[in-house]
């Protein structure tokens, strides 16, 4: 185990357990909840659980890799840390404690644009080498200059969000006041003053605000204000219109984030994308969504040869990880899991979370008698 690990917490269900029990209830169940009643939230994982995967045990093995390359980048593990608005409100200073940890672990972090951190920040932590996440503004003025700033900030990938034509239906959180516009309750108030290092942590590192955001954000706006603010400036709708000037004007790697058809697998290809992330927003925005490790078989049986092919929404653990990769996604995101760490194990919860999947997922790949993250397709059981 490397140094990092902490053996207190093995698992998954250990981080979110402690994380539960240090954060308020109302920032913790926007980051646990999904939409409507989880069935997308509880499917995702039910159904990467039932994919099985054949070990060889009598070949001769040599010593199991987990690094892989993807965007034309090598990472020391095949998975990285997905774009999550508000990560601050979960955990103050978590995307901080997160890009510090991705950039020392060799994996990717990708900014969102409605996180507490903003792109040069995430630029100065990870050397240049974070991703970011476009949230599609209505206004292309707007569009463009957030686009010139990540490339000043030496981004290598511009990820485009495609699942958010509308807001998800959340019921936690319009029960928690956290539904755009959001309000500071008293039941919520209650909920601060019972988590004490949550609270002395927000007062340290100041309440979280959308950094990215700020040089376009009017001055002085109430919550019900900066609601209306963001009603009006993003528009999640996402086209081929709006696309076109994004890939012309944008000179790195171009990925499509929320797939999860055939059909936008096959526009993406043909719009000029380097590559997609399968995903359905953890559960988070349809709640008749099919799995995505589901939607990701069927995409990669026509067009893994054509176009890059990452997955997440679902994912919580090392064998999780092996049972994508065996499916035929070439790298892998988790959002909610990363929190789960910050939470639990605060400035060390990145660390701790990165070590621990990359000890379960390199435990899979030495019991199968696989050497590369590669080969693990070879050892998938088609049922």
């Amino acid at each position: 185990m490397a140094k990092e690990f902490n053996p207190k917490y093995p698992s998954m269900d250990d981080l979110r357990s402690k994380a539960m029990h240090r954060i308020p209830k109302f920032a913790f169940e926007y980051l646990d909840g999904g939409c409507n009643e989880d069935v997308s939230l509880v499917r995702n994982t039910s159904e990467i659980r039932e994919v099985q995967l054949q070990p060889r045990y009598l070949r001769n093995q040599g010593v199991s890799s987990t690094k892989t390359t993807v965007m034309g980048m090598e990472f020391d593990a095949p998975f990285g840390i997905a774009p999550v608005g508000l990560q601050g409100l979960m955990w103050p200073n978590s995307p901080e404690i997160l890009a510090k940890s991705a950039f020392k672990n060799n994996i990717p972090f990708i900014l969102s644009t409605v996180t507490t951190m903003s792109i040069e920040r995430a630029s100065e932590l990870t050397e240049g080498n974070a991703w970011f996440q476009l949230y599609n503004p209505a206004e292309d003025s707007l569009r463009d200059d957030i686009i010139n700033r990540a490339a000043a900030a030496e981004c290598p990938v511009l990820v485009l969000l495609c699942d958010v034509p509308t807001f998800g239906y959340r019921p936690r959180d319009i029960r928690n006041g956290l539904a755009l516009p959001p309000k500071m309750s008293i039941t919520n108030i209650l909920q601060i003053m019972g988590k004490p290092t949550w609270a002395y942590n927000t007062l340290k590192y100041g309440q979280p605000t959308f950094e990215t955001l700020k040089p376009y954000t009017p001055e002085g706006l109430n919550l019900k204000q900066l609601g209306q603010f963001m009603d009006k400036t993003f528009s999640g709708r996402l086209n081929e219109e709006r696309i076109k000037p994004i890939r012309d004007k944008w000179k790195g790697k171009l990925v499509l984030k929320g797939v999860a058809s055939e059909q936008d697998t096959k526009d993406a290809i043909r719009l000029g994308f380097d590559g997609i992330i399968v995903s359905n927003h953890g559960g988070r925005q349809l709640d008749a969504a099919q799995s995505t490790i589901n939607s990701l078989s069927e995409i990669r049986a026509k067009y893994s040869n054509q176009i890059e092919i990452m997955m997440d929404s679902g994912l919580r653990s090392g064998p999780d990880i092996a049972r994508a990769m065996a499916s035929g996604a070439k790298f892998t995101f988790m959002g909610r899991s990363f929190l789960y760490g910050c939470g639990a194990l605060g400035d060390q919860g990145g660390d701790h979370t990165i070590s621990m999947l990359k000890t379960q997922f390199k435990q899979v790949m030495d019991q199968l008698c696989c050497e590369r993250v590669e080969d693990l397709p070879k050892h998938l059981i088609k049922i």
